[in-house]
C-alpha cells in the first residue's frame, strides 16, 4: 500500500472490467466516483459497491447527489430532493422549519446512499446565489452568507446522523463567476478582502464542520494567477492558515476545462497536490481509449512521486481515511420501516 492514494476516479459502465479491477488496486487509488451511466437499479448498486469493497475495502465510494438537478440516482426508490434553493426560500417564510428540512435531506440523502454502499456525496454547496452563475443558479442556498452557513450545517447534521461526511464546495467561491468552469475558464475579478467578507465567510464558520472541501476551478486575478484547486496560497495559507480548516481538500475534476491552465491531468494532479489537495478527482475518462487517460494519471503520480516531484502530506491519507463511514448502514427494507427516516421524509419542502 502507498502511504497516501490521492485519486479518485470512476468506471465506464454498469459493471467493473479487468482493467477497472486492475486500476482499483493501485496503490495511488483512493476512490471511486459515481454517476448515472454507472446505475440499473439499487439491487445492482449494492452489489457493484460490494464488488468494489472485496477488492479494496478502504476505498472510498462517492457521489455527486445534491439534490435539484444534481442527483445520479433517480428511480428505483431513491426520494427526488429539493434543489438546494428551496431551503433558502423556506428559511424565508420560517427560519427554523428550513433548518428542520435540511437537517431532514441530509438524513434521507445520506442513509439511502448509504443502503447502496455510497460512502460520501460532494454536498453541501455553499456557494452563494449571487444570480451570476448558472451552473451554480439553483444549487446555491441563498445570497447571505449567514443563511448558506446555517443550512449549509443543518445539512451536514443529517448526513452526520446518517454516518455520512461531507464536502462543502467550491472553496472559496464560484456563485460570482459567470462561466462554468466545467466548459470554460471561470474568472472572478473581486479583491481578496471582498471574497474573504462574503463568499468565504460560511467555511471560517463551518471550520470545525466541514469534513471534506473542494475547491474551485475559478481564478481569482488579484489573488492568484492559477485556479484556487492548484494555489498553495487559497489552500494552506488561506484555508488552513487563516480560516483554520484541519480536513480533507479534494481538487474537482481534473478533465474540467477550468484545470486545463495547470496543463495535462499528471500535471495538474502534481500541482493540486502541491497547493495542498489531499484527493484529486479525475471523471468520465475510463469512457476515453478503454481508460488510458485513467491510467496515465495514476502512473504518471506514482512516478512523479518516486521522482520528488509531489510529496505526500503526513496528514492526507488520515484525512482520507476519516471520511470513511465508522458506523454499519442501516440495510433499505429496514430503513424504510425506520421513524427517523419517516418522519424525515415528511419533514422536506
Amino acid at each position: 500500500m502507498s502511504e497516501h492514494a490521492p485519486v479518485i476516479l470512476d468506471i465506464a459502465g454498469t459493471a467493473l472490467t479487468d482493467d477497472d479491477r486492475r486500476r482499483l488496486r493501485h496503490p495511488l487509488t483512493g476512490g471511486l466516483i459515481l454517476f448515472t451511466r454507472n446505475w440499473v437499479d439499487r439491487r445492482h448498486l449494492t452489489e457493484l459497491t460490494a464488488e468494489v469493497k472485496a477488492i479494496r475495502p478502504d476505498v472510498l465510494i462517492t457521489v455527486d447527489h445534491e439534490g435539484g438537478r444534481v442527483q445520479r440516482f433517480r428511480t428505483d426508490g431513491f426520494t427526488h430532493l429539493p434543489a438546494m434553493r428551496e431551503f433558502g426560500e423556506l428559511w424565508m417564510r420560517d427560519a427554523m422549519r428550513a433548518v428542520d428540512a435540511a437537517t431532514s435531506a441530509g438524513y434521507v440523502l445520506g442513509t439511502e446512499l448509504r443502503a447502496c454502499g455510497v460512502e460520501l456525496s460532494y454536498t453541501p454547496v455553499v456557494d452563494l446565489d449571487h444570480g451570476r452563475s448558472e451552473v451554480v443558479g439553483d444549487r446555491a442556498f441563498h445570497r447571505d452568507p449567514r443563511v448558506v452557513a446555517i443550512l449549509a450545517q443543518a445539512l451536514s447534521t443529517g448526513l452526520l446522523r446518517a454516518g455520512m461526511a461531507n464536502c462543502g464546495k467550491h472553496f472559496p467561491a464560484h456563485g460570482y463567476a459567470v462561466a462554468d468552469s466545467h466548459v470554460a475558464r471561470a474568472v472572478d475579478d473581486r479583491t481578496l478582502q471582498q471574497i474573504l467578507d462574503e463568499d468565504a465567510k460560511p467555511y471560517d464558520w463551518l471550520s470545525t464542520t466541514l469534513t471534506c472541501v473542494m475547491p474551485a476551478h475559478v481564478t481569482f486575478p488579484q489573488v492568484d494567477a492559477v485556479p484556487a484547486g492548484f494555489s498553495s496560497r487559497w489552500l494552506k495559507e488561506i484555508l488552513r492558515g487563516q480560516l483554520g480548516y484541519t480536513g480533507a481538500i479534494c481538487c474537482d475534476d481534473l478533465s474540467m476545462e477550468g484545470a486545463r491552465v495547470a496543463g495535462t491531468a499528471v500535471e495538474a494532479g502534481i500541482a493540486a497536490l502541491n497547493a495542498g489537495c489531499d484527493l484529486v478527482l479525475l471523471c468520465n475518462q475510463s469512457k476515453v481509449d478503454n481508460g488510458r487517460p485513467v491510467d496515465a494519471l495514476l502512473d504518471g503520480l506514482a512516478q512523479a512521486l518516486a521522482q520528488g516531484r509531489w510529496q505526500a502530506d503526513a496528514n492526507s491519507e488520515t484525512r482520507r481515511l476519516e471520511l470513511l463511514p465508522q458506523t454499519s448502514p442501516l440495510p433499505w427494507d429496514e430503513l424504510m420501516h425506520q421513524p427517523t427516516y419517516q418522519n424525515a421524509l415528511e419533514r422536506l419542502p
